[in-house]
């Protein structure tokens, strides 16, 4: 049911932006469109995966690759800009808000010379600075450190709202931002919980369809990063060969997939896969007992709850992440909770739960209802619905009114409040 305390607001979504890469961007659409808000989206993706963002920061020659794409991307953002306008005889405005999508560094700064006098929301979801830190590409105070700085700071100027996913990344913002802070979690899109729905049909205990052998199902969905602790998952994989009752699917590459993989070569029963189609994601995910998290040691582990986790948890999964304040935050007790860095205390959770089908069938229940309760698009935007109401003036908006739930989610299995194959198997 939608708040009738709050505007609904038209939005423009800007940017370079890519979707099926970062999946964050398309929640926050949903999540608008949801609660009743116009929306409109302008949008060409840059087309850069995070290996070689990553690659432009190790070898600054490559600099004039990201010159040229992103030249090309504002040339026609510009193009859509003025069609906008021409069509909606907004002006120099765009409606109420322009939110501009994740990775937008640069394209908040196009933003703010197109939309002038609309309030710009920055989706602030990750730092340069703090990316670098954590890839290991600038140590405090070197020159390369302080170039991604000075990015950030330039951006986060530019913006009237400052999106971020924890209150520990809000901390993480200059004192003179933070009160333009708003925390916005990640979420996860309808088609995650349309994977859950349908696995919520069946039991939600570790037995296969069709009877067999019991064998716990885990997955893990990830770049690789050091965020990540994929050396921590390969070392738990490897310590894990000689268990006949636990199988893995590792899906992803990037910078430590090979240092995982030569880790756990010796367990037979991992299945790994470069890459999998963000269609066919959410099906393969829901297909399994576990959803594992991330066990990185890094500061940044420690100040996020990864898309992962999400998407997840409102697939049907039980997860089992790192023992961090943010996602205890988010999770309260509806996940098993490991020490990062520690592959030992990650296998024997997993032993655990492959012993103990009745405590993971608690579990899954308990992630889906959190998922349901916190997760779903149209609650994960309410903060910063709230935020802009104290910005837009009301004559530009409506009250917003009462309604069920939205089409897309009575097509995932039914009313996310009454229906109960949403809770129960």
């Amino acid at each position: 049911m939608r708040d009738v305390t709050l505007l609904l607001v038209r939005w423009v979504v800007f940017g370079s932006y890519d979707v099926r890469r970062h999946p964050r961007v398309g929640v926050l659409v949903e999540g608008l469109r949801g609660a009743g808000d116009d929306v409109t989206e302008l949008n060409e993706p840059l087309n850069l995966d995070t290996a070689a963002r990553i690659a432009l920061l190790r070898q600054p020659w490559r600099l004039p690759l990201l010159v040229g794409r992103l030249t090309r991307c504002w040339a026609l953002l510009v193009v859509r800009a003025l069609r906008h306008r021409r069509a909606t005889g907004a002006g120099e405005g765009a409606g109420d808000a322009v939110l501009v999508g994740y990775l937008g560094h640069f394209d908040v700064h196009l933003a703010r010379l197109l939309f002038r006098g609309t309030p710009i929301v920055l989706d602030h979801l990750v730092s340069a600075a703090g990316t670098a830190r954590d890839r290991g590409l600038g140590d405090a105070g070197s020159a390369r450190e302080r170039l991604m700085r000075a990015i950030d700071a330039a951006a986060l100027r530019r913006a009237d709202v400052v999106l971020v996913d924890t209150a520990e990344h809000l901390e993480t913002l200059p004192p003179p931002d933070r009160d333009r802070g708003v925390v916005v979690p990640v979420g996860a899109g309808a088609e995650w919980f349309a994977a859950g729905a349908r696995t919520a049909r069946h039991r939600w205990t570790g037995e296969p369809a069709g009877g067999g052998r019991r064998r716990l199902r885990v997955v893990f969905v990830g770049l690789f990063t050091p965020l990540h602790g994929t050396r921590t998952l390969g070392a738990a994989l490897a310590a894990l060969a000689a268990d006949d009752s636990i199988e893995a699917t590792v899906v992803g590459t990037g910078q430590e997939h090979p240092a995982c993989r030569r880790a756990a070569a010796g367990n037979p029963r991992v299945t790994w896969y470069d890459w999998i189609p963000a269609g066919e994601l959410p099906a393969l995910v829901a297909g399994h007992h576990v959803s594992l998290g991330i066990f990185g040691e890094t500061a940044k582990a420690g100040r996020v709850v990864p898309t992962k986790v999400y998407q997840g948890a409102a697939a049907g999964c039980a997860i089992v992440t790192s023992d961090t304040a943010a996602q205890r935050r988010a999770l309260g007790d509806a996940a098993v909770f490991v020490p990062a860095g520690d592959p030992f205390a990650l296998a024997t959770a997993l032993r655990e739960l492959a012993a103990d089908p009745d405590r993971l069938a608690r579990l899954r229940r308990a992630a889906r209802r959190r998922a349901v309760e916190h997760f779903w698009p149209a609650a994960v935007v309410t903060p910063v619905r709230h935020r802009l109401g104290a910005t837009v003036h009301p004559d530009a908006a409506t009250p917003a009114p009462l309604a069920a739930p939205s089409g897309a989610t009575m097509a995932a299995g039914g009313d996310l409040t009454t229906d109960p194959v949403w809770w129960v198997g």
